[in-house]
């Protein structure tokens, strides 16, 4: 298959347009059918839901070319789902999964020029979203919605690939208990650029958020999951009602699990225990696993793996055997691999 004359191995994590994108309405609380468009730009009244009361939810997933030139998504309908749980918490009229599939297939078949050749450690990103597109100036849900999803190509989320970055606790909270941590609204990111902008000013690549009722467990980072290994080989994730459910941590779960057999748990992590672990690393679509070499906190550095320029040897056979389940460099689980073109 074609694909477009890009230089592959420079790209980062940034905006880049591609040729169709997918759109689909919402009135009286049912869905149209959605079609492709050509135009990126969307009009909308100044008074819009989105605006006034940031009602918008958003996910993201990514297409890959395997080895045998076939362009594969993994896993789309755990995204799907994901949407409709966050429609609910929202206000917003659940996207219906056949939407939202068709919206996956329909775009990157028509954008399947962007999808980055196999080897080049590069692919194809898709961001669903819903915005609240009526005005609305008393604080109520929006009557109409809109679903998009645009696609882009796009290389490693923090710059160097895999390589382990720094991180430091932060001093801010992500979310509260019972409050929106555990979906994922566009809020929730608007909540953590502050800090991470504060992080970035002080050299850290990202912030360690941690419980905001007592301040003394890790939940996750502002676009990522942690996972962590023990000295003895058990990979350990935080359990907790205002984390997002990574579908990326969940894989990996059942990747350490199942195919390379570790022992696995999730549960509460102590800020006080991380220092104990072996390994340390941040998960989710755009990343994958980023390792993390070294964390900041108001009475240490606590570094992982001995040297915090190296990579984990348990996070990277972690992190080769996913991308090559996503590649189809190795037979993938029932069901998580779906085939496009």
């Amino acid at each position: 298959m074609d694909k477009k004359d890009i230089d592959w191995s420079t790209l980062g994590f940034n905006y880049i347009k591609t040729d169709k994108r997918y759109v689909a309405h919402c009135k009286n609380g049912e869905w149209s059918k959605g079609e492709l468009i050509d135009d990126e730009t969307i009009t909308l009244n100044e008074s819009a839901g989105v605006f006034q009361y940031a009602q918008t939810c958003f996910e993201g997933l990514k297409a890959y070319t395997t080895k045998d030139d076939k362009i594969v998504v993994f896993r789309p309908e755990l995204n799907a789902q994901r949407m409709a749980d966050t429609c609910k918490r929202l206000c917003i009229p659940v996207l219906p999964k056949e939407i939202f599939l068709e919206a996956v297939e329909e775009v990157v078949k028509a954008n399947a020029k962007f999808v980055p050749p196999y080897g080049t450690s590069a692919s194809l990103y898709l961001r669903p979203f819903i915005i609240g597109s009526s005005p609305v100036i008393g604080v109520k849900a929006s009557e109409e919605y809109q679903f998009r999803l645009f696609a882009l190509p796009v290389g490693p989320y923090f710059k160097g690939g895999l390589s382990p970055i720094k991180i430091m606790v932060s001093d801010y909270d992500r979310a509260a208990p019972n409050g929106t941590g555990n979906i994922k609204a566009g809020l929730n990111y608007a909540m953590s650029l502050y800090p991470g902008k504060v992080a970035k000013s002080l050299g850290y690549a990202e912030n360690m958020y941690l419980d905001a009722k007592t301040r003394t467990y890790v939940e996750e980072t502002g676009g990522a999951n942690f996972i962590f290994v023990t000295k003895d080989k058990k990979i350990v994730t935080p359990k907790s009602d205002s984390i997002l459910p990574s579908i990326t941590r969940r894989s990996l779960l059942i990747v350490a699990k199942d195919i390379l057999g570790y022992e696995v748990e999730e549960r509460s992590v102590k800020l006080e225990e991380v220092e104990d672990f072996a390994e340390c690393g941040l998960c989710g679509t755009a990343a994958v696993i980023s390792p993390v070499g070294l964390i900041h906190t108001k009475d240490k550095d606590i570094i992982f793996n001995g040297d915090e320029t190296k990579v984990g040897p348990i996070t990277m056979e972690l992190y080769k055997t996913l991308i090559a389940i996503q590649l189809g460099d190795i037979e993938a689980p029932e069901n998580w691999v779906k085939q496009i073109l």
